[in-house]
């Protein structure tokens, strides 16, 4: 009896994941449910995992790509969004202004440390979300981000595998690099929760004017 209770509280936790160099700032917390740990990132960060684990975070007007190798189940989620250039960025335009290589910058990122890690260009398998319009004072920033990822993708003869884009609901975005599943949760605009999305975003997009290309 006792050799079986400590299989089950093994299973219930077994210890945080083993991260890759340079995502130690993550904040990993135990998720009871899936039984698993989940890394959460914010706005303009991301992160790659080569373990059992969930990658977690909360989109408004930013996009996330979700990024794996099918066959090692390496995989990694971004949170990115362009910064304001006063209208300069055509929709068909990628990596070719000052705002558009903020967004090259968290692609490119992401997959080269998947590719980097055991990932192979010929195996990966991309799944996009994000970009509603829930900042009533800039309609078209969602617009723009998913303009921008379809491009640089297809630039790169990438294959998009599926996508939740657009709309006006933010999302709560939980990704398991080690399967490919993917679970997205409306949140209903009147929570309290919808303010806080639009500040981080805010405060995000700010300090993008202050970051250099």
């Amino acid at each position: 009896m006792k050799q079986a209770s400590t299989r089950k509280n093994h299973a219930i936790n077994p210890g945080p994941p083993r991260r890759l160099p340079g995502f130690e700032a993550i904040q990993h917390t135990w998720d009871a449910v899936h039984r698993m740990y989940a890394a959460r990132i914010l706005p303009g960060e991301y992160y790659v995992s080569c373990d059992r684990e969930i990658i977690v975070t909360t989109l408004g007007s930013c996009v996330s790509a979700c990024v794996r190798d099918r066959k090692t189940g390496i995989g990694g989620m971004n949170h990115f969004m362009l910064p304001d250039d006063n209208g300069s960025i055509k929709r068909d335009s990628a990596c070719t202004t000052t705002a558009t290589r903020y967004g090259c910058f968290a692609m490119k990122h992401l997959i080269d440390t998947i590719l980097a890690n055991g990932g192979s260009m010929e195996n990966l398998e991309i799944k996009l979300f994000g970009g509603s319009n829930i900042m009533r004072s800039m309609t078209d920033v969602g617009i723009r981000n998913i303009s921008f990822v379809r491009h640089y993708l297809g630039n790169d003869n990438f294959q998009v595998h599926s996508e939740d884009l657009g709309g006006s609901h933010p999302r709560k975005v939980m990704y398991f690099p080690f399967s490919g599943r993917v679970l997205v949760r409306k949140i209903p605009i009147q929570r309290r929760q919808t303010d806080e999305i639009v500040r981080q975003e805010a405060q995000y997009r700010d300090s993008l004017t202050d970051m250099p290309a």
